[in-house]
């Protein structure tokens, strides 16, 4: 016999099937126009070859393209708030970088809360920074450096690519965990900073892995420690950070991430379609020579690091004084 109870709670389960079920043909069916992978900044730096090396794989296992739109300015921010205000339908995703996290807290105004508004769809994967001095610095390891920066107080100048980047902020985590005191010296970009470098100008600097490992291998410059947890393949010899300062952690965390609101089905199937470009031997070797091996996992995992990330940065931030109105 059916009570009316039963019938309200048949109409209830039959009401329930059916708004789930658009929603995972949809999911079924995504994408079925081209995806805008926006990244924020020029074409041609190693963020946007780590975009288009994915969205090319991406493009040939789902049928559709992921155009990669390089939307550069306000360091990253500009990129990023156009992900934000697109439509929650997985057609707009952002390369998320290391500025994601870093900006939150540099900024004294954003139009958007990063970890908010921005769900985590897939983690790519990690670089090194690796601290590096010049022929002339006469450190062959951190602690004698430590030693040589406290005996030349004045005297040792840190280069970075940029006010408030990883590169600069790598540096101020290590002054702030070894109580060293250090002039910064801005550049606009890594080329000029490894100028000045090669030239003595300046005495280190923790620069991203790509583009200072040349110099490392051809012995123009030194390599003292990589600032990740582990030791990188790439400079197998080479100790990390962490060997001399317990607790030192200093990486590039790069992904993908989506409007808040996009349906966790999309995320989903984002997310398993990435893994499987990660797994791929090809692909696993190019980012190996970008710098770090591929992160594979599910998305509350990267929006797990995404969350340390920018609680990490934060407190150097807030340690070196910084600020952009």
């Amino acid at each position: 016999m059916i009570t009316r109870r039963s019938a309200i709670q048949a109409i209830a389960m039959a009401a329930t099937a059916s708004t789930l079920l658009p929603r995972r043909s949809l999911a079924l069916d995504y994408p079925t126009r081209p995806v805008r992978f926006v990244v924020g900044y020029p074409a041609g730096g190693a963020t946007d070859i780590l975009a288009r090396l994915i969205g090319a794989k991406l493009s040939e296992r789902l049928g559709q393209q992921f155009v990669i739109e390089n939307k550069p300015g306000a360091g990253n921010n500009i990129g990023t708030e156009a992900v934000v205000n697109a439509p929650a339908d997985g057609y707009t995703i952002l390369l998320v970088n290391p500025a994601n996290y870093i900006n939150t807290s540099l900024y004294a105004k954003l139009n958007f809360d990063f970890v908010r508004d921005v769900a985590g769809v897939a983690a790519f994967n990690r670089t090194a920074n690796v601290m590096t001095v010049n022929s002339q610095v006469p450190s062959k390891t951190v602690a004698e450096f430590i030693d040589f920066v406290k005996n030349n107080p004045g005297k040792v100048n840190l280069a970075s690519s940029g006010n408030g980047t990883s590169v600069h902020l790598s540096g101020e985590m290590f002054m702030a965990m070894t109580g060293v005191k250090m002039q910064h010296v801005p550049y606009r970009g890594a080329a000029p900073a490894i100028t000045d470098m090669l030239g003595g100008q300046v005495q280190l600097i923790f620069d991203n892995m790509p583009s200072i490992i040349q110099h490392i291998r051809g012995g123009t410059l030194r390599a003292l420690a990589v600032t990740t947890a582990q030791r990188s393949d790439l400079l197998p010899d080479v100790p990390t950070l962490a060997e001399t300062v317990p607790g030192y952690e200093a990486s590039a965390l790069f992904g993908m991430g989506a409007p808040k609101a996009t349906p966790p089905e999309i995320v989903a199937k984002l997310n398993s379609e990435v893994n499987a470009v990660l797994a791929d031997p090809a692909v696993k070797a190019r980012l190996i020579e970008l710098g770090g091996a591929p992160l594979i996992g599910p998305p509350a995992a990267f929006d797990t690091m995404i969350a340390d990330e920018t609680a990490k940065w934060s407190k150097v931030v807030k340690f070196a004084g910084l600020k952009v109105e």
